[in-house]
């Protein structure tokens, strides 16, 4: 399984197009129900990996890729404040088997109830994202800038939170 190998494959596709089109199937379907105690890619239904107390509608699974090498996959969102760098997503659309529209979100945290971008770019370096400052993102916001891949091309995905961006309102 993985990363283009295709000797391999998850029952003769791919591991990380499975989950994402399960992502896309419990964004579609989100209704209220009990949350589910374990928390993975696959928990049904949209809103489990939210914190069981939080009551708000979700709308969408926050997600991240891995290429090869281990590194986080990374798309451009038109620029504010300097911040316009993501490795978070939201799944818009899986087509033609294993191809997908990903929406970039932008990566924040609350600073006096205000939503503050978290720039992922490494001061030094321009080209690549600093991990340390991936641990600052406790926020997400929808960008209107969207990316079609080829999720063949990905090794892992990882999701990260049950959040409502207001997606579908």
């Amino acid at each position: 399984m993985g990363c283009g190998n295709d000797h391999n494959d998850f029952h003769s596709g791919n591991c990380v197009c499975e989950v994402v089109r399960a992502i896309k199937d419990i964004q579609d379907n989100a209704v209220e129900e009990e949350c589910a105690e374990c928390s993975s890619c696959f928990s049904e239904p949209l809103g489990t990996l939210a914190s069981p107390a939080r009551r708000e509608p979700v709308d969408t699974r926050v997600f991240v890729l891995s290429t090869a090498d281990g590194s986080p996959f990374h798309a451009f969102f038109s620029n504010e404040s300097n911040a316009c760098v993501s490795i978070h997503f939201r799944v818009e659309e899986v087509f033609d088997n294993c191809c997908a529209t990903l929406r970039v979100l932008v990566p924040g945290r609350r600073e006096g109830g205000h939503f503050v971008p978290v720039n992922l770019i490494s001061s030094g370096d321009k080209c690549c994202v600093d991990l340390t400052k991936v641990c600052q993102v406790e926020r997400f916001r929808a960008s209107n800038d969207c990316i079609t891949v080829d999720l063949r091309c990905f090794c892992a995905v990882q999701c990260i939170a049950d959040v409502n961006l207001g997606i579908c309102n």
